[in-house]
């Protein structure tokens, strides 16, 4: 063994007997509640500043109102580094109390049933929309709770630079695409790249689910039986070629392979960009970058090719988990009924801009929400909506980002970017030993 797996080895002998000892001096196993000193727990999310936020709020809200809990927040990094670490801690017996890791597929990968505590019965679950429980279900048992508000996938667009080229939304592709010619014909910048971070690149495909579902209804639930692939169906094979138009036509930023995603937020808030494909969730940075913009920031639902069936494809927000073989369970569990609350949802909202409607039924929008926000709403009100397919399948192939990166700078045509998402998602589905692959 090297010395470096050598050194690995001795600090997590370490940290395993330390949380022994930690465990055997604590107030107990299982349904600890507390006593003469108190319960700590510890709470594990990702290092992004928002997540931070969150969960120091969350923390500071809850110690106030049950001063005998001391919650310890631990951070993790995000992306696929993030994902492996969740994975090797559940393996190991060393997670947190409470985690907080994303709803949807990648939920079902981390073996709820062995790892996560069946918040099914909790009281709490009454207050939240039935559409959030679906993705954080698996054999009919509910496993995790609502950490914020719903997300939408669209395009942000510079008010401004509507304004002065007399704009309008567009309710079509096609009207879309003409925007972008007179945007181009301005001198700026149609539409915003960044994949040099790859994930950014996926979002035109993924935001145009509500557009696949209204011409292929039956596409999420074939899909997932193997019955169906985005190559073989119409509906689902325009997501790329969608994408493919954006690079053809010339409509990104020169430099869009280099460029990451905090260059797109300021490209977009200083108008050097007029358009950025993006999910909701970048509202809170911009809020905390551009203050002075945000309101300068409008958002559309990615257009189908019917002005009639114009919606808006939604994300369900990341959830909170009990770690099934904690020794504080019940208090954990006390822990998240309060982040599934209005009250929760208020203490997020004091350093989290909402991104979409909450999923807690009674939990109240402040006051100040951002035009962007206020853009969505509508189609929520409206009921023209739907979920993203990662929250109607458990399939979501680990190379759709690169993929997306291929089609989108031209490296590859949308049939054959889509066929290489088919065979992606095939070995991912039959990993996972799904019916029908």
């Amino acid at each position: 063994m090297s010395k470096r797996g050598i050194r690995y080895m001795a600090g997590l002998i370490s940290l395993l007997m330390m949380t022994g000892m930690l465990a055997a001096c604590g107030n107990g196993g299982s349904g600890d509640t507390g006593g003469a000193s108190g319960t700590n727990l510890t709470l594990l999310t990702d290092n992004s500043q928002d997540a931070v936020n969150v969960a120091d709020a969350l923390k500071a809200a809850y110690e106030k109102k049950n001063p005998g809990v001391t919650v310890e927040v631990e951070t993790r990094p995000g992306g696929s580094e993030g994902d492996n670490l969740v994975k090797t801690r559940l393996a190991t017996g060393d997670m947190t109390d409470v985690f907080f890791y994303n709803s949807g597929s990648l939920m079902t990968v981390l073996s709820p049933e062995a790892n996560m505590e069946d918040l099914t019965g909790e009281a709490f679950q009454a207050n939240i929309s039935d559409d959030f429980k679906s993705t954080v279900s698996m054999n009919g048992k509910v496993y995790g709770a609502p950490v914020g508000a719903t997300m939408s996938g669209g395009w942000f667009y510079n008010k401004k630079i509507y304004k002065d080229l007399g704009l309008s939304v567009p309710k079509t592709w096609d009207e879309l695409m003409a925007n972008n010619e007179k945007i181009k014909a301005a001198g700026i910048t149609p539409v915003i790249g960044t994949m040099k971070d790859s994930w950014t690149a996926q979002v035109i495909l993924l935001a145009d689910q509500y557009n696949v579902a209204q011409a292929a209804p039956n596409f999420a639930k074939d899909f997932t039986a193997h019955q169906a692939t985005f190559a073989g169906t119409p509906a689902a094979l325009r997501s790329f070629e969608k994408l493919q138009q954006v690079f053809d036509k010339g409509y990104w930023n020169k430099d869009f392979l280099a460029a990451t995603y905090d260059n797109g937020i300021k490209m977009l808030a200083e108008g050097k960009g007029a358009q950025y494909p993006m999910l909701s969730f970048a509202l809170p940075v911009i809020q905390q970058n551009f203050p002075d913009q945000v309101d300068n920031i409008g958002f559309f639902a990615q257009p189908g090719d019917s002005a009639d069936k114009n919606g808006l494809t939604v994300w369900m927000p990341g959830a909170a988990y009990v770690y099934k073989n904690g020794s504080n369970v019940e208090a954990a569990k006390k822990f998240v009924a309060f982040i599934a609350s209005k009250e929760g949802a208020a203490a997020i909202a004091t350093v989290s801009t909402p991104t979409g409607p909450y999923p807690v039924k009674d939990a109240q929008m402040p006051d100040n929400i951002p035009s962007a926000v206020k853009d969505m709403l509508p189609y929520f009100d409206q009921n023209k909506t739907s979920l993203a397919l990662e929250f109607v399948s458990p399939i979501k192939g680990p190379g759709l980002p690169q993929i997306a990166v291929e089609v989108g700078a031209g490296i590859k045509k949308a049939p054959e970017g889509a066929a290489s998402y088919d065979q992606d998602v095939e070995k991912q589905a039959k990993q996972m030993g799904l019916e029908g692959w």
